[in-house]
């Protein structure tokens, strides 16, 4: 079976954990418990053939940035979130995108730009064109986490 090794980062509180926990299990977490790393496995299908996708959860933390170099080499692909209600968080990215670019020594590295949050934000349209533009410009794709759904009434 094949392996993909995917790598998320961003800031500290963005929402890294609750966006893989809930790809992995079906379950959103509301509670922010600080991540120093985490490992996930899940069973995929990618061009028709079972795969496992290995996903690590990320410190974002400075005092853990030293750690990234490591995770970005062994890495395969990455998600770069950020918060639609913290735009330090956007700025944040464009460094660790060129850390990766980097280390990799490529840089048409396999990337996926998320802005998370949504559902927390009024006023996120006013810099998201800008996120769209940095994807383009990144030649990778942009996404938006879309709100939680809200199963009791």
């Amino acid at each position: 079976m094949r392996e993909y090794k995917v790598v998320v980062l961003g800031s500290g509180g963005v929402g890294k954990s609750a966006l893989t926990v809930q790809f992995v299990t079906g379950t959103f977490i509301e509670k922010y418990d600080p991540t120093i790393e985490d490992f996930y496995r899940k069973e995929i299908e990618v061009d028709s053939s079972p795969s496992v996708l290995e996903i690590l959860d990320t410190a974002g933390t400075e005092q853990f940035a030293s750690m990234r170099d490591l995770y970005i080499k062994n890495g395969q692909g990455f998600i770069l979130v950020y918060s639609l209600v913290n735009q330090q968080s956007f700025q944040d990215i464009k460094p660790m995108r060129d850390q990766i670019v980097r280390v990799k020594r490529y840089e048409k590295v396999p990337l996926i730009l998320v802005g998370n949050k949504v559902d927390l934000e009024s006023r996120e349209r006013s810099w998201f064109a800008e996120s769209r533009t940095l994807a383009q410009e990144w030649g990778c794709p942009s996404w938006r986490r879309q709100p939680k759904q809200n199963n009791g009434g």
